[in-house]
C-alpha cells in the first residue's frame, strides 16, 4: 500500500465498488466512479465489446458531468491508436507515441478533443471465454498527464478489475441460460413453484400462477402450496417433506418414496400431475430462504403453447392448415376445430387430408402427439 500511496480505506472502498459491481451491474456506475475520483480523471470508461463488420460495439462510461451515473453508449471505432495492446498490461499515451503524433491522429481530432480528451491511461483486459475488455482513464489537456504512480496504482487495482468482470460474466451468462431454460419450461405449459427450506414459495413461472390462482387442485394457504382435498394435501405436503431429506447434505436416498402425484380436481376436469425434487444444494450454501425444494405441475387439460409460426414452417403447412391442426392439438375433435374456425366440416377434412400427406401420419392421434412432441412448442409463441 505505500508503494501506490493508497491508504486502506481508499483501497478497501474501490475494490468494495468492483465486486458489488460484479454482482450487480447497476453497480458498475460506482465502481466507475470510484476509479474517476481515485485519479481525477474526467472520464472513466469500460469499452465491453469492439465493433465488428455491421455490428457497432458497446461501451459504458461515467464523467464529470453524470457523476456515478453510467452512461450505454454505441462504439463504433475500429481503427485507434491503442489497438492490439498487450493483454493486462497498463499503457499511457507517451508509451506509444509523441504528443505531436497524438495530435495528428485522426482518432484524436474527430473523437477526444471535441470532448476534452487529451491525456489517456488504459489497459485491455482478458477475461475467460470473453476476449479483451479495455478500460480506459481520461484527463484534459489543462490536467496533468497521467504519472507513474498513477501507472503503479492502475496496476495494483487491474487484478481486481479483471476478476471483477469475469465474475460479472460468468453470473450474467448463468442467469441468461437459466431464464432460456425456465421459458422452454413455461411454453411446454409445465408450471414450476419453488420451495423455502420451510415450505413457503419463493418463485412461480407464469403457469403455475394460472393454476394456483384457478385454486382448482392447488392453491396458495399462507404462502404455502396445499392441495384442495385432505388426502391429496397429506400425500404432497410427505413428498415435500422428504424432498426436504434428501435436499439435505448426506440425505441421499434416505427416504426413496415416489415423488409424484395426482391431484384431484374439484372441477372434475383430469387431475393435475405433480412431480416433487429437491434443489441439490452445498453444506456453505445453506442458509434461511434458500431455494430447496421444487415442484412441476402438468395440467394434462391445458391448451398447447406451441408456435404456429414454427409448426407452418416445421410441416410446410399453410396458415389454414396449421390454425386446424393447432385446434386439434389442443384436443378438440375435427368437427369442433371446424366451428372454432367457422370453416365448413368437409374444408377442414380436405385440410386434415393434405395436413396427414405433409406429416407423414395417417390418424389424427398420430398428429395430435407430433404436434406436442414436436420442437413447435420450443420456439417462442407469436
Amino acid at each position: 500500500m505505500s508503494d501506490i500511496e493508497l491508504g486502506l480505506p481508499e483501497y478497501d472502498a474501490i475494490v468494495s465498488a468492483l465486486y458489488d459491481a460484479s454482482l450487480d451491474s447497476r453497480r458498475w456506475g460506482e465502481a466507475l466512479e470510484q476509479f474517476r475520483v481515485l485519479f481525477q480523471a474526467n472520464y472513466s470508461t469500460l469499452i465491453l465489446r469492439s465493433p465488428e463488420e455491421g455490428n457497432l460495439g458497446m461501451m459504458i462510461a461515467v464523467g464529470v458531468e453524470g457523476g456515478d451515473k453510467v452512461t450505454y453508449l454505441p462504439y463504433g471505432h475500429s481503427m485507434t491508436p491503442f489497438a492490439n495492446q498487450p493483454a493486462d498490461k497498463v499503457f499511457l499515451v507517451q508509451d506509444l507515441m509523441t504528443e505531436a503524433e497524438w495530435r495528428r491522429t485522426a482518432y484524436y481530432q474527430h473523437w477526444c478533443e471535441p470532448v476534452d480528451v487529451f491525456h489517456v491511461m488504459g489497459a485491455d483486459i482478458s477475461t475467460p471465454d470473453s476476449g479483451k475488455l479495455r478500460f480506459r482513464l481520461t484527463r484534459a489537456e489543462s490536467a496533468p498527464r497521467f504519472s507513474d504512480l498513477d501507472r503503479s496504482r492502475c496496476e495494483a487495482l487491474l487484478p481486481h478489475l479483471r476478476r471483477a468482470l469475469h465474475i460479472h460474466n460468468l453470473l450474467d451468462r448463468s442467469e441468461s441460460l437459466g431464464s432460456l431454460y425456465s421459458q422452454a419450461i413455461g411454453r411446454l405449459s409445465v408450471g414450476t413453484i419453488v420451495l423455502d427450506d420451510s415450505g413457503r414459495v419463493l418463485e412461480q413461472n407464469l403457469i403455475a400462477r394460472e393454476l394456483l390462482e384457478a385454486s382448482d387442485g392447488l392453491k396458495l394457504v399462507g404462502g404455502r402450496l396445499e392441495a384442495s382435498y385432505p388426502s391429496d394435501n397429506r400425500e404432497l405436503q410427505s413428498l415435500i417433506r422428504n424432498a426436504f431429506v434428501r435436499q439435505r447434505p448426506g440425505g441421499g436416498d434416505a427416504l426413496m418414496a415416489a415423488s409424484a402425484m395426482s391431484v384431484s380436481r374439484p372441477s372434475g376436469q383430469v387431475s393435475l400431475g405433480v412431480v416433487v425434487e429437491p434443489v441439490p444444494s452445498q453444506e456453505w450454501a445453506e442458509g434461511k430462504g434458500q431455494p430447496s425444494v421444487l415442484v412441476y405441475i402438468r395440467d394434462a387439460t391445458g391448451k398447447s403453447l406451441a408456435s404456429t409460426a414454427a409448426a407452418k414452417q416445421l410441416f410446410n403447412l399453410t396458415p389454414a392448415e396449421t390454425a386446424l391442426a393447432m385446434e386439434l392439438a389442443n384436443g378438440l375433435s375435427l368437427e369442433e376445430a371446424a366451428e372454432a374456425l367457422n370453416i365448413r366440416r368437409n374444408t377442414a377434412r380436405a385440410h386434415l387430408r393434405s395436413i396427414f400427406s405433409k406429416t407423414g401420419v395417417r390418424r389424427q392421434t398420430e398428429l395430435v402427439r407430433i404436434m406436442l412432441n414436436s420442437v413447435a412448442a420450443l420456439s417462442r409463441k407469436q
